[in-house]
Order: structure tokens, then C-alpha cells, then sequence
């Protein structure tokens, strides 16, 4: 049996996601509102709020609707330029650099937005960048001693600096040498086997 009142629309669904992560993007969390929501959904604020509690468990299931992971195995780099490449791919959209501008903006008011980014594409994404990592340190291409901890910090650090240093328009190829060259401090030596 079929629970009363109206099934939940799967469209409407998406257009408030979409809506919100839009409105995210473009404006930031703290000036996000329901009723912005609303309004470039094509709603009502009841209908988003017959879904959401509130503006941030909104915006947190906007963030994993886009963000989950769909393709367990997608994330297998058999290489560090494997993983530059997809890095840097990624980090050339305009809109995914300011995204993730605007969840570290954002850390401070509304911190379940960056945790739920890292919850739905983090965790997986940083556990293959560490096996990538492990490979190449156990190949000879990074130093033996590598503290594989501190060098996924230092790649973070050089991602984040990348996002609020360099223009929006940089290249896949101009970030993927960025980060080669930050690699290459740390003593990676691509072909080099020990």
C-alpha cells in the first residue's frame, strides 16, 4: 500500500539539489536561503522544506548528490601522472575550484558542508592518492623515507594555494606541472626505481 498524500517527485528532487548547489557556487553558504532555493527551483518554500530541515542538511545533500561515490572503482591511478592528470583535470572546471573555495570558506559557519564533501568523494579519492602515493615510494620514484602522511598534507596545502592563488582560467596542463613541481621537491623522481 502506497503511504498517503502525493508520491515525492524525482525531478523536483534534482531541481532543489541542482538549485541549491548552484546558488552555493555562486553565492556562498551564509548568503544561500531556502527561499532562493525555492524560487530557482521552480518551488515552493513548503515543498523544500517538506524535504529538508533546514538550509544546511539542504546544502550538505546537494554536495553528496554530486559528489558520491557511484563508481567504486573508478579511482585506480596506476601512477602519480595518472593521478596528476585526474587532479588536474578536475581542478581546471572553473566551477569545481570555486566549489571547493566555497566549502573552505565556509568551514567556519558551516562546517558539515566540507565534512560532507569529504564523506562523499574525499575519503576514497585520498586513500587511492595514498596507495598512488605507497606505489610509487615502494618503485623508488619518492624517497624511501617519505612520511606519506605529511606529503598528502603538503599536496592538500599546494591545492588549496593553487585554488586562491591562480586564476580560475589555468590550464589542466599548468596545474598538473604545479604539482609535479611540488612533487618533485619532495624527492619524486618519475621512472626511478629503486
Amino acid at each position: 500500500m502506497r503511504a498517503p498524500g502525493r508520491p515525492r517527485s524525482q525531478e523536483v528532487d534534482a531541481a532543489v539539489l541542482a538549485a541549491a548547489l548552484d546558488l552555493l557556487i555562486e553565492y556562498g553558504a551564509s548568503q544561500t536561503s531556502i527561499e532562493q532555493v525555492a524560487q530557482r527551483a521552480g518551488v515552493t518554500r513548503a515543498t523544500v522544506y517538506r524535504r529538508f530541515t533546514g538550509k544546511t542538511a539542504l546544502l550538505v545533500q546537494a554536495i553528496e548528490s554530486v559528489h558520491q561515490d557511484h563508481e567504486p572503482g573508478a579511482i585506480d591511478w596506476p601512477d602519480i601522472a595518472s593521478m596528476l592528470d585526474d587532479w588536474a583535470l578536475y581542478l581546471s572546471e572553473p566551477r569545481n575550484r570555486r566549489m571547493l573555495r566555497r566549502l573552505y570558506g565556509a568551514v567556519d559557519d558551516h562546517p558539515e558542508l566540507l565534512q560532507a564533501y569529504r564523506g562523499a568523494n574525499g575519503l576514497r579519492r585520498a586513500a587511492a592518492e595514498r596507495a598512488t602515493l605507497a606505489a610509487a615510494r615502494d618503485s623508488g620514484e619518492l624517497p624511501a623515507d617519505t612520511d606519506l602522511d605529511i606529503l598528502q598534507q603538503v599536496l592538500n596545502g599546494a591545492v588549496l594555494h593553487h585554488l586562491g592563488s591562480y586564476p580560475d582560467t589555468t590550464s589542466a596542463a599548468d596545474i598538473k606541472a604545479f604539482l609535479a613541481a611540488v612533487l618533485r621537491q619532495a624527492g619524486h623522481r618519475p621512472g626511478a626505481r629503486g
